[in-house]
């Protein structure tokens, strides 16, 4: 495709095509967008007018759903995303719609600034820069970051949510992808049922190409931005890269083994039980010194719970359901992240003799997982247990907001963590703290509905990100750029 002054932007349609033009050694910009994705339109427009200005750079666009190959090997996750790319070797990247930020890595491997310098719009010429202006205030309207009070989008239409939910609960094992088992549309799907049909359960699928209510829809309700999207009994496990890490580790096989899914003989092509619950038996037992620390940690609070990730970043549907649960008891919990330590991962599993996360203890007994935590709450077993164990409860939303806004002396609520921004707003100003050398607490606002809504009430601001010092609101991203620009953030956060 041509871009507007004679630039040139070249859509690649395969690995060996891009793997023979990155071997050129050339600076060389890659786009991974999607035609869902707005902000990928607007970051386009910016991208092709950056081809003109840096006429010796490639510039190359990857669809990043039709070429799952390319995106594998970059690690693509979300977009836009941005890969800068010199003598062959990935050197740079940029996740999220950020035009200023585009407009300086490019230049940079490009070589025509020293590094550090920053390449303003106006420095760009005609072509780039006003496009990069523009951009900015498209953005800045969609994702509400003006000092005007923006009218809050429509929820999701109630129909719409009772269908995703009858969709996502019709089957046992749902599997959410392009096309279907017998003809997958995109590598990443294709690569989701091989799984599956490996681990011989049995599964419903739908096609979201053939729905785009469905398609736009469910990315909301899961908040998962890409497909495939795979359900057990109605709670989300992942896309492709979870499952297969979660195959390759028996532990996708073992999440349909404690929920009783029914597996197929593959010599008879019958469906039969799969085990169910009841841990590992007949282990050989732990060492000491392993025991010792896994009761250390479970004894560490009243309430613990075992997990993938953490409540703020859940890792997995499961532990994402009891989190959620927790928090509507008001329950103080404290939680340990099973994926970072697999001593304990692969201990407590023997220690408790259950062989799945999540697991949640109370007063040093095992409740158990999402499935029975979840029952318990609805027949009010959970609220009985935690009063006859002395739990007390009754902590309100506004005592948890103010608890999250003093746990660091400067606090950002944001989308996304400073190491990966999901939106160009919340990178400037994680940017913009970072060039000051300031420490700074994080919060991921897309991690936890409650505080993102309850927030904009609390502190009387519509939008996001927003940054707290010694509990008191500093503003957004226009006001923290706006004090960078003027030398007076550092002092501001230091008062």
């Amino acid at each position: 495709m041509a871009a507007a002054g004679g630039g040139t932007v070249k859509e690649v349609k395969s690995k060996t095509e891009l793997d023979n033009i990155v071997a050129e050694g050339a600076p060389a910009v890659l786009h991974f967008w999607a035609t869902w994705c707005e902000a990928s339109k607007h970051m386009d427009q910016v991208f092709s007018h950056l081809s003109t200005d840096f006429p010796l750079a490639r510039f190359l666009r990857v669809e990043a759903e039709e070429q799952p190959e390319i995106s594998e090997a970059y690690s693509v996750s979300a977009v836009p995303f941005f890969v800068f790319l010199k003598d062959g070797k990935a050197v740079d990247k940029l996740e999220g719609a950020d035009p200023s930020s585009l407009a300086n890595k490019v230049a940079k491997v490009a070589g025509s600034i020293r590094p550090g310098d920053s390449a303003a719009p106006a420095s760009l010429g005609m072509a780039a820069g006003p496009t990069i202006l523009e951009t900015v205030k498209e953005l800045a309207k969609e994702n509400g970051a003006s000092h005007h009070i923006k009218q809050p989008s429509p929820g999701m239409d109630d129909n719409l949510k009772k269908r995703l939910q009858q969709l996502i609960t019709s089957n046992p094992v749902m599997l959410f992808m392009k096309g279907n088992p017998e003809s997958p549309k995109c590598g990443f799907s294709q690569k989701l049922v091989n799984i599956l049909k490996k681990e011989n359960v049995k599964f419903g699928s739908f096609d979201i190409l053939t729905d785009n209510e469905v398609r736009e829809g469910l990315k909301k309700f899961s908040n998962w931005p890409t497909y495939p999207q795979l359900y057990c009994k109605g709670e989300l496990l992942g896309g492709s890269d979870i499952a297969i890490a979660m195959h390759e580790n028996g532990e996708l096989g073992q999440v349909f083994k404690d929920h009783d899914i029914e597996i197929i003989d593959s010599a008879t092509g019958k469906a039969e039980p799969n085990g169910g619950k009841g841990g590992i038996s007949g282990s050989s037992g732990l060492n000491t010194a392993t025991s010792d620390r896994l009761r250390g940690i479970i004894n560490s609070s009243p309430v613990v719970l075992f997990m993938k990730g953490t409540p703020d970043e859940p890792r997995c549907g499961f532990s994402r359901k009891v989190v959620d649960i927790l928090r509507q008891e008001n329950v103080k919990f404290a939680s340990f992240d099973i994926l970072t330590d697999d001593e304990v991962r692969q201990g407590l599993k023997v220690y408790s003799n259950w062989s799945s996360y999540p697991q949640l203890y109370i007063k040093e007994e095992l409740i158990g997982g999402s499935d029975i935590v979840l029952e318990m709450q609805k027949s009010g077993e959970l609220k009985k247990v935690l009063a006859e164990k002395g739990i007390a409860s009754g902590a309100t939303l506004e005592d948890r907001l103010k608890q999250l806004i003093n746990s660091s002396p400067a606090m950002l609520f944001m989308k996304g963590t400073p190491d990966a921004p999901k939106c160009g707003f919340s990178s400037k100003v994680v940017n913009a703290l970072k060039e000051e050398g300031l420490e700074f607490g994080s919060f991921d606002i897309l991690s936890d509905e409650e505080v993102r809504q309850g927030l904009k009430t609390f502190s009387n601001w519509p939008t996001f990100p927003q940054l707290y010092h010694k509990g008191e609101l500093v503003g957004g991203c226009d006001i923290v750029l706006e004090l960078h620009n003027n030398g007076e953030l550092k002092s501001t956060l230091s008062e």
